[in-house]
């Protein structure tokens, strides 16, 4: 307990030396003895100076440039995580066609549903004329046994069509859709922690098996209860895949080119959801194109002979002799001469062979003093940019499915992925997050208020004008929401598979992916509730915005920086300061490391202050004192 109570207050101190007397045991004292502890074992993962494979965990400043940096090898196997890209993106936006609402008109009344007439009646005989209304039209919208149906997907039938899901039936195609979100965050979770515990290959080619079976089962179903729970399982594999892809990419790229081979990703995905209509139009039923979707996964299988397991997760968890064949491998594909190992990487290798491999889970994030931290804020970054981009989406389409707004959403996804690469090479990672967030908060909040605004002190006295200068500012500040909210989503995603470490890379990215889902499901939830409270569902997630704004410059900075490859080199990622003039005090990588091991120290392990052991160089509560 008492070790506890002073790490706490170590830890949320004041920033600058603490005098007291010897016998109060300030708080600087323990800051100040870290220099002067004898190192212990490293823990959870972490590399601590003394140990002798210290090379090894620097993959990139010395393994990968002696391997010949970002070589062809390298450069072949990104292009490979970019061609599953378009199938996801078919599987993505799949839902806009097959459980597209379609245009209906009656063709044979139903004679026999008489009850809702007499309701009808009854309501008007209480003088209820406003609720006998709305219930009269949508009683009467619906009285029918036969249906002509109308796709403006490109499609002749889907499976709204095929099972006549209208009137008390819709609320099924909403559940269709619930369905491939929840698969998906419980495939993030899931699936993210396995592929930091077996590796990312197994969990990549298990998926692809699996995909294939549900989704090709899904063409074929005969309900739609079969349907939404295949689509369940299928949204479960599509995560897993999409994640496994994601943190191989990032794991294969040095500082300099994570960040555009992600972005290429990206516009891939989107140039998918730009054909989808054309491959719609092509199959004409949504049968034939879920099969169509689907059926090019097969390609996939040859990836566990062509793709190999990443070579940072070997390192790091001591699979060294899988490590070493790999090597070797990447070292000739890139034409390296490995007989002279002037950096002694080999050699260091072979010293380590007997090394008993670690395993990692995500779950160790509890444990940590920043890093679940960091993890949070950008979890809540991107539920925030999934969640309020569906509200400035429903502002513009209000319900329409013609391929213009289909087309509209697609080039302002392309506009936000060509905007992040100026925007994040000028201000970093950090930086190009926060601007994207003032953008969205500040669209959100004019359109919420400014509007209102419009409305009240307008000059014009014609109600048909004020009504077009708000639908005009509202679709205005859609597009400039919609715009930033996408830039805000997918570049909190990349920022947190550089913050988290390669030991549980996986359970972080499945993290702020899943928390992604859990902001894409405000979609159908709102449809589901016929839109209701959808006013307060905005304002609450502009509140998140203004949150998200003042917890973001806490982040660390990225750019140009190593991965973080254990859980002690994620704890030491610094925060450094936007503005030129901010005050802050920061502790050096090699300091934070120590000051990290502080809570596995025994008290009666730290020197006494008063003893004259502290060495002239030490620290109190992060700060150099000489």
């Amino acid at each position: 307990m008492r070790r506890g109570r002073i790490l706490r207050l170590d830890a949320c101190g004041a920033r600058s030396p603490v005098q007291t007397a010897p016998s109060a045991r300030p708080l600087g004292g323990i800051g100040s003895a870290l220099d002067g502890l004898n190192p212990s074992p490293a823990e959870n993962g972490s590399v601590s100076q003394s140990e002798p494979h210290k090379r090894l965990s620097q993959v990139d400043t010395v393994v990968l440039p002696f391997l010949g940096g970002f070589g062809r090898y390298q450069r072949r196997l990104v292009a490979l995580t970019w061609i599953p890209a378009f199938l996801i993106s078919f599987s993505q936006f799949s839902d806009h066609f097959l459980l597209g609402q379609p245009g209906r008109k009656c063709v044979r009344p139903d004679q026999n549903r008489t009850s809702s007439v007499r309701e009808i009646f009854d309501l008007i005989a209480t003088g209820n004329d406003a609720a006998a209304t709305a219930e009269g039209s949508n009683v009467t919208a619906c009285m029918c046994s036969e249906w002509r149906f109308e796709l403006q997907s490109g499609l002749q039938q889907n499976v709204v069509t095929k099972w006549t899901l209208v009137c008390d039936g819709e609320w099924k195609v909403h559940i269709a859709k619930f369905s491939l979100l929840v698969g998906s965050i419980f495939g993030y979770l899931l699936m993210g922690a396995m592929a930091d515990w077996l590796g990312r290959i197994p969990v990549l080619l298990v998926s692809v098996l699996s995909v294939l079976v549900f989704g090709l089962a899904m063409a074929f179903s005969v309900d739609m209860a079969m349907f939404s729970t295949l689509r369940f399982f299928e949204g479960f594999c599509l995560a897993a895949i999409r994640l496994s892809l994601y943190v191989l990419r990032i794991e294969l790229c040095l500082p300099a080119w994570r960040f555009s081979m992600t972005m290429i990703a990206s516009l891939i995905i989107v140039s998918g959801q730009l054909l989808m209509p054309g491959l719609a139009a092509l199959c004409r039923d949504w049968q034939i194109l879920q099969i169509v979707i689907i059926a090019p996964f097969v390609l996939m299988l040859p990836y566990v002979w062509m793709f190999p397991e990443s070579l940072r997760w070997l390192l790091v968890t001591q699979h060294y002799q899988r490590a070493k064949r790999q090597m070797l491998r990447i070292a000739h594909s890139n034409s390296v001469d490995t007989a002279t190992d002037s950096s002694g990487i080999l050699s260091e290798l072979e010293t380590e062979l007997q090394q008993k491999p670690k395993t990692f889970c995500v779950t160790q994030l509890s444990g940590t003093r920043n890093l679940w931290k960091n993890t949070v804020v950008l979890c809540v970054n991107s539920l925030t940019g999934y969640g309020i981009h569906h509200c400035f989406a429903r502002s513009v389409l209000e319900g329409s499915a013609s391929h213009l707004h289909y087309y509209a959403l697609a080039a302002i996804a392309v506009a936000s992925c060509m905007v992040l690469f100026p925007v994040v090479a000028g201000f970093g990672r950090r930086g190009g997050l926060l601007t994207f967030m003032i953008i969205t908060a500040l669209a959100s909040l004019l359109q919420l208020g400014l509007l209102n605004l419009i409305g009240k002190y307008s000059l014009w006295h014609d109600a048909a004008q004020r009504d077009s200068l708000n639908q005009r500012f509202s679709y205005a500040f859609s597009i400039i929401g919609m715009f930033s909210s996408h830039a805000v989503s997918t570049l909190s995603i990349f920022y947190c598979a550089e913050i988290t470490p390669t030991v549980i890379r996986g359970g972080g990215v499945g993290l702020v992916l899943a928390s992604a889902g859990f902001g894409m499901l405000t979609a159908p939830l709102m449809e589901l509730h016929n839109q209701k409270g959808f006013f307060l569902h905005h304002v609450i997630l502009t509140c998140c915005t203004l949150l998200c704004i003042i917890c973001i410059p806490l982040l660390p900075e990225t750019a140009s920086q190593p991965l973080p490859e254990t859980i002690a080199e994620g704890e030491g990622l610094l925060r450094w300061p936007i503005l030129p003039g901010e005050q802050h005090h920061l502790l050096a990588r090699t300091e934070v490391r120590e000051y990290s091991r502080v809570q596995d120290t025994p008290l009666h392990q730290v020197v006494n202050p008063g003893n004259g052991s502290v060495p002239s160089n030490s620290t109190a509560n992060g700060v150099r004192t000489s």
